[in-house]
């Protein structure tokens, strides 16, 4: 038996995806209910989530009674969570407790705002825990391959050491290649996996220097000496940021 076999037998942990989702949005008021080919986005989401192997329970964590009633009309799970809670990630930290899950579970937090996302990556985004038993974090990046994507700040730019561990995000063009030639960037797509353990240290850190500049969660473990694994997956995750991406999005869907 190797060591990680070892490590997992007695781990035992399960694997939650819990989708955090709030109707407030600056640039699109309840974009979680806005219907993107015929169903409510949040369903849309939810329903990739199902499709990824190793996720035992799906959760949608909101601060509003609106979502939480589509959620439970579309046959979903959702748990209610205060308002004032400062950001997704806390969100997803609050919801895990109150599920009552074990230090050594893995918590998935996807976003609710990429409604096509291929189930594989979060079976990618996964696996590095059952190879690494120290491993506390870990997150997505794929290849970019639309020039325009690395130098809008839209799109999160994301650099890793040499052991695929994150070294910094940001919404600008990094690296920059300062005598020119050709660099290959990546992005960083919204998803993470913790173990419950370390998704509540990250909930009970300040707010970061740089993640208030750059308004990066991730940003926040970085500054605090934490590794965060990046792995890379081939598939994109388109998102909708604003009423005018629904189009874009119901054209790449199939069925």
């Amino acid at each position: 038996m190797k060591n990680s076999d070892k490590y997992l037998k007695s781990s035992s942990f399960k694997i939650i995806a819990i989708i955090p989702s709030r109707y407030g949005s600056k640039r699109f008021e309840g974009k979680p209910l806005a219907t993107v080919a015929g169903k409510p986005m949040i369903q849309r989401v939810y329903e990739q989530a199902l499709k990824a192997d190793n996720i035992e329970t799906v959760l949608v964590a909101t601060d509003d009674q609106r979502i939480f009633k589509a959620v439970e009309e579309f046959g979903g799970k959702a748990i209610l969570t205060e308002s004032s809670l400062r950001s997704g990630t806390d969100r997803v930290s609050k919801a895990a407790t109150l599920l009552g899950l074990s230090p050594d579970d893995i918590v998935v937090n996807i976003q609710g705002d990429q409604p096509i996302f291929n189930p594989l990556c979060i079976n990618q985004m996964v696996a590095p825990f059952k190879t690494e038993p120290d491993l506390f974090m870990s997150t997505l990046a794929c290849k970019i391959t639309n020039p325009r994507e690395i130098t809008d700040p839209k799109d999160v730019k994301v650099v890793m050491d040499n052991n695929g561990c994150a070294l910094y995000f940001s919404r600008s063009q990094i690296p920059f290649p300062r005598d020119g030639g050709e660099v290959c960037y990546y992005k960083h797509l919204g998803f993470y996996a913790y173990r419950k353990s370390f998704l509540d240290v990250v909930a009970s850190l300040d707010e970061g220097y740089l993640e208030n500049i750059e308004k990066l969660e991730q940003l926040r473990v970085i500054e605090n000496g934490y590794k965060i694994r990046v792995v890379i997956t081939e598939h994109d995750s388109p998102e909708v940021d604003i009423p005018e991406d629904i189009e874009r999005i119901e054209k790449q869907i199939v069925g």
